[in-house]
């Protein structure tokens, strides 16, 4: 992929779905497959797959499809999956706790080290195997630890001060579950979820259907 070439947010988000895709097509031992049989399986044009991959490199070959192995590995590679992050989780709350406890992310190279609260009662404690710090701890935490992404699940109404506390120790990525889309310029990489936002969408598919 030269780097002079954009590759669009719309292909790049659509990456983890052609893994997922590709880690089942694995389990089923299935060796290579067509851009129409991909298509059929993930209900999106072939065109459009050929498209997104082209953006890559292409990596499929006229007349046998694309060798289900390799396209599983280059796409891990390109989104970062044969890398490993380190990440820490700020705010123990529900969302964090559920977080830490989701053991996926380590088998996809995210290694959550530390959480931190501004709690007494969580400081102390740990979270499936995690310790809880308190946020006075995250300068020198992080001057002690490399640290990859901060995952920050705390209130709407502290969120940029902490998203800023967190830039100026020199984390370039937050991963952002407050309703408040942060911004930090273009050193910082930040990806804002809102689950809120999917679960509206599917109460409006709902409410189109007549249920």
């Amino acid at each position: 992929m030269g780097e002079d070439k954009k590759i669009s947010m719309a292909v790049i988000r659509r990456l983890p779905r052609y893994f997922r895709y590709l880690s089942d097509l694995m389990q089923l031992d299935i060796k290579r497959i067509s851009s129409k049989e991909l298509s059929e399986r993930m209900h999106i044009t072939a065109s459009q797959i050929r498209q997104d991959l082209n953006c890559f490199g292409g990596f499929g070959q006229q007349g046998y499809g694309y060798n289900v192995e390799y396209l599983y590995n280059e796409i891990s590679k390109i989104l970062g999956t044969d890398k490993r992050f380190t990440c820490i989780i700020v705010g123990a709350g529900n969302m964090g706790n559920a977080l830490a406890n989701y053991e996926n992310f380590r088998r996809r190279g995210f290694d959550i080290i530390a959480i931190f609260d501004v709690d007494e009662k969580k400081i102390g404690t740990k979270i499936n195997g995690i310790e809880v710090y308190s946020n006075d701890k995250l300068p020198e935490f992080t001057a002690n630890n490399k640290v990859d992404i901060a995952i920050l699940t705390v209130p709407n109404k502290k969120v940029i001060d902490v998203a800023k506390q967190i830039t100026s120790l020199g984390i370039k990525a937050i991963w952002n579950f407050s309703p408040t889309d942060l911004r930090l310029g273009d050193d910082v990489v930040v990806e804002n979820v809102h689950l809120s936002d999917s679960l509206m969408v599917l109460g409006y598919r709902l409410r189109e259907k007549g249920y």
